[in-house]
């Protein structure tokens, strides 16, 4: 694992540092950039098993992993760790890209590059294109190569996405102008709260847009508590905000879109950290960490490959320990019979017809 480190990396990008910074993000060694190479192999073969699989919603987040070495940094939430960023195909469970990082490392710092590697991971097969990220995807960068058909690095032609807005002074208050006929409720009945959108006639003033692309969608989002004059914060109201270019869905329905992002790729942070290792990092040096991380991510594709491609419909939603329990840990005996050599699994007949069948639908050999 030290192979995958390098101080030189470390002290290169803390001399790329302006000043005012204090976070930086080192560029991955040459052994890592290889391990990045065999997860986009990885992504390739599983397209060509899954062609049919045309449509690819890429969800962006990072995640704290505490650690209690004394090279990790202080976190946003106080204490101390790293932060692994993931870009996932939400429609097929896969990690395209990953970046690990220090935990003072600001989640709005330099999105676009964990970005374009997933969109680059993706196989040719795909032919529509999503993205949804929280508000540390809000980033000029990210946002302005998102909205260019004729992007660098990336798909040609349109990229649908939903991405949470950062709150400012200026968004608060078109937010707060909106007639009060023009407010409509949305998803599922709540029981404590009354959850409402609209649509909200707003222009950014600061540089974080391009203002020569088609302006952006933005719908706003209130919730209110129910029989708020029982309470003492009656005035109390809390507003979000989205920002898209879908301009053809209804404001409901491109709310309820982009919330499906929390379930997906915060299920695979929680599968990674909790199920797979990586929430237990094995070393103070930094690349080594990563590599533990990227090691990981292979790991859990290779799973959800198998899933995909040889594991009965009704083990699409396994978790790795389940699998555990059910296949990769059964018990058996090897017997010689009749001058053959012969496997005793302890397993019903429904798991040994599962695992025939699966043995048969995996690629033998390169």
């Amino acid at each position: 694992m030290y192979a995958f480190h390098e101080e030189e990396k470390i002290r290169e990008a803390q001399q790329r540092r302006l000043p005012s910074e204090i976070a930086y993000i080192p560029e991955e060694t040459p052994p890592l950039e290889g391990l990045g190479r065999v997860n986009w192999d990885l992504v390739q073969r599983f397209g060509e098993r899954c062609a049919e699989q045309r449509i690819a919603t890429v969800d962006q987040d990072a995640t704290i992993i505490e650690s209690r070495e004394r090279e990790a940094k202080p976190t946003y939430e106080g204490e101390r760790g790293y932060q692994a960023m993931l870009s996932v195909w939400a429609e097929t469970g896969r990690v395209l890209a990953d970046q690990f990082r220090d935990g003072n490392v600001p989640a709005q710092m330099k999105p676009l590059e964990v970005g374009q590697r997933a969109f680059a991971a993706l196989p040719g097969t795909v032919r529509e294109y999503y993205f949804r990220g929280d508000a540390a995807c809000h980033e000029s960068g990210l946002v302005n190569w998102l909205r260019n058909e004729q992007r660098p690095g990336g798909p040609q032609g349109r990229i649908g996405f939903a991405i949470s807005a950062r709150m400012s002074e200026s968004l608060q208050a078109a937010i707060e102008a909106v007639a009060e006929g023009e407010w409509e409720p949305y998803g599922k009945p709540h029981p404590e709260e009354i959850r409402e959108c609209a649509e909200v006639a707003f222009v950014p003033s600061e540089k974080a847009e391009n203002k020569d692309i088609q302006p952006l969608r933005y719908v706003a989002i209130r919730i209110r508590k129910k029989q708020g004059e029982l309470f003492e914060d009656v005035s109390r109201v809390r507003h979000f905000a989205v920002l898209s270019n879908l301009w053809e869905w209804k404001a409901a329905r491109l709310i309820e879109w982009h919330r499906e992002k929390a379930g997906i790729v915060e299920m695979v942070h929680d599968v990674l950290k909790n199920d797979l290792g990586a929430g237990v990092l094995p070393s103070k040096y930094f690349g080594a960490n990563a590599a533990w991380l990227r090691l990981v991510v292979i790991a859990h594709n290779v799973l959800t490959a198998l899933k995909w491609i040889a594991l009965p419909a009704e083990l699409l939603t396994a978790r790795p320990k389940r699998l555990r329990f059910l296949i990769f840990n059964t018990p058996g005996r090897l017997v010689r019979h009749a001058r053959r050599l012969l496997l005793r699994l302890a397993m019903v007949v429904e798991g040994i017809t599962a695992y025939r069948e699966g043995l048969e639908l995996l690629p033998v050999g390169g």
